[in-house]
């Protein structure tokens, strides 16, 4: 418990006065080297929780979230309507992938051709966001591209569009490579720049009859309600599929998504130097506080006043310091946080500068994720380090010898 006599004193410590101009100084640095560290270290892991959710609503709207492919192109679905996963799916359609070269005019370029069905085209994620453009209805001959594809072939919605494959079919004049010309008619837009100028969309049966590909290479692509934990869910799914080839999207993308994790491990252990150093300041302060306080001391503990109490009063000076900052600096970090696209495109706008180009980040607006077990984590961590470098001053004080004091004071 502390008494009253403890709170006041400790209060009268914190209380600012002319005389303590240089301890002044350094408490006030303590205050905002903590409540900055706090408050970086916040905004970093709010970043890059945002651009991580970011990155995988826009891949699991591109791609399936679990893909089995069959060795004899035979799927048993009862397998998943008997299993605890069917609760969990929320669709689950058949695919097949192909190459093509786009041949217009003087220009040629190499592309990937997913094929779906028309009924399955329509329940494709990026096919049910706002930015598709054109008919959701995949018919035979027609092709479904990316708005960017369209503006660098310099293409529109009803153009046509000739590809070539690389099959051979026998003509008069020999073999030749089959060659089919689809009607455009969707633009739709992933996000990722590397999928928008090298993939589109056909009808299955298209893909299928221009490359002689047989059933057998089929895939059956599943989504689920809430992909976030596909480890889990693919233990599941070997289980019920093991004889089958099973990947998910946080297989295909290991190396970025692993990378990501590394980094924000890394950022948030050198962003806590920031605090640990800020702390050491504390230090610091209630050291010449501790000096300066020398006398005081001499008398509490003469008029009675324990050492325990001696050190309740120092370690609290600093303990409050280290909350206080810390508490402010939680409030500054989330509310950056909240306002951090407003922000960039201030900066952007101030100095006539990209920050964060979409090509590169794969994002357009600057994503934020609070995540409160991470701040609760980073706030008690600041408190710990607050309280560790308050006890060794606190200890001092308690340890000073009271006739030397009052003799050489």
């Amino acid at each position: 418990m502390i008494s009253n006599l403890e709170k006041e004193i400790t209060f009268r410590y914190l209380k600012t006065r002319k005389k303590d101009g240089f301890l002044n100084v350094i408490t006030i640095f303590s205050f905002i080297g903590i409540s900055l560290g706090v408050a970086v270290l916040i905004i970093v892991m709010s970043v890059m929780n945002g651009f991580r959710s970011d990155l995988i609503k826009k891949i699991n709207g591109f791609n399936s979230h679990a893909t089995i492919q069959s060795y004899d192109g035979e799927f048993n679905l009862k397998k998943l309507d008997n299993s605890n996963l069917i609760s969990q799916i929320d669709d689950v359609m058949i695919s097949n992938n192909g190459e093509g070269i786009i041949i217009k005019k003087e220009t040629s370029k190499g592309i990937l051709l997913r094929g779906y069905k028309k009924e399955d085209f329509k329940k494709i994620n990026i096919v049910k966001n706002q930015d598709f453009l054109g008919s959701k209805n995949l018919d035979k001959n027609g092709i479904s591209i990316s708005r960017e594809m369209g503006y660098d072939l310099d293409l529109e919605i009803g153009d046509k569009l000739n590809i070539l494959f690389s099959t051979f079919e026998d003509t008069l004049i020999g073999s030749l490579p089959k060659q089919k010309t689809f009607q455009i008619i969707s633009f739709y837009k992933s996000g990722f720049n590397d999928f928008d100028k090298n993939i589109a969309f056909v009808n299955l049966e298209d893909l299928e009859n221009q490359l002689n590909l047989k059933p057998e290479s089929r895939f059956l692509e599943i989504y689920f309600k809430n992909p976030t934990d596909i480890d889990k869910i693919k233990k599941n799914l070997v289980k019920l599929f093991p004889n089958n080839l099973i990947y998910t999207w946080s297989d295909l993308n290991k190396p970025l998504f692993s990378a990501l994790k590394v980094e924000r491990n890394v950022m948030f252990i050198i962003l806590s130097l920031i605090i640990i150093v800020a702390a050491f300041n504390i230090i610091s302060g209630l050291t010449i506080l501790v000096k300066n306080k020398t006398r005081e001391i001499a008398i509490l503990k003469s008029i009675g006043v324990k050492n325990g109490s001696i050190r309740k009063i120092f370690f609290l000076v600093g303990f409050i310091i280290g909350c206080s900052a810390t508490i402010f600096g939680v409030v500054l970090g989330i509310i950056f946080s909240i306002y951090i696209e407003n922000i960039r495109q201030f900066i952007s706008n101030l100095f006539n500068i990209t920050l964060f180009p979409e090509e590169i980040y794969f994002l357009s607006t600057m994503p934020y994720e609070l995540d409160f077990k991470s701040i609760l984590l980073i706030s008690i961590c600041s408190i710990i380090s607050t309280c560790l470098v308050s006890l060794f001053p606190a200890i001092k004080a308690s340890n000073l010898d009271t006739i030397k004091s009052l003799k050489y004071e």
